[in-house]
Formats: C-alpha cells, structure tokens, sequence
C-alpha cells in the first residue's frame, strides 16, 4: 500500500468553504477511482490560517497514475483550488505503507 500526502494552505475565513469543497467535489473523486483505499483530510488551525493535509491510500503506483497522471509526484488541483489556496505546491509525498489498523 502507499500513502500519498498532499499539502494546502488557505486564509482561516475561508477554511470551512474550502473543507466543504474537499468533502463534497475531492474526496468522491478519489473515493471513484479504483485502487484507492481510503481518504483522511487534516486540518490545523495556525493564526491566519488552515492548513490541510490530504492523506489518500492506494493499493499500486499504477492506481495513483489512473487518479493523477503518469507523474505521480505532480499534485492534482481542482477548479476551485485556486480561489482558496494561497500557493498550489507543485508535488505530493508518497510512502510505503507497513501497517494500518
């Protein structure tokens, strides 16, 4: 299994709009494509601002490449992304999975 880590940073008024999106346009495409095998979305509150972490898992490389593109490392961005975001980070992370719950 791998672990794919996305990093996102809005203003804090636009936080809950942004997390409302995520949950209703993001996440059911992730959820859609075969392979993948769980969503997590983080968020951390710091002054001004919210952070997200998306932590996805996947069965394969090969599912990642069917979600997000023969580059895997490229981050995916969504239509409303750049209306909320402060900076599209141009890469994700990805790790090996050893153990889950």
């Amino acid at each position: 299994m791998i672990a794919r880590i996305w990093h996102g940073r809005t203003d804090l008024s636009q936080a809950d709009a942004y997390l409302n999106l995520m949950q209703t346009v993001a996440i059911p495409d992730y959820q859609a494509t075969p392979g993948n095998q769980g969503v997590y979305i983080l968020r951390r509150l710091d002054g001004e601002q919210a952070h997200f972490l998306l932590l996805t898992l996947w069965e394969s490389k090969e599912a990642i490449k069917a979600f997000a593109g023969e580059s895997i490392t490229k981050a995916k961005y969504y239509s409303f992304d750049k209306q909320f975001l402060l900076e599209q980070e141009p890469e994700v992370q990805h790790y090996e999975v050893f153990a889950t719950p």
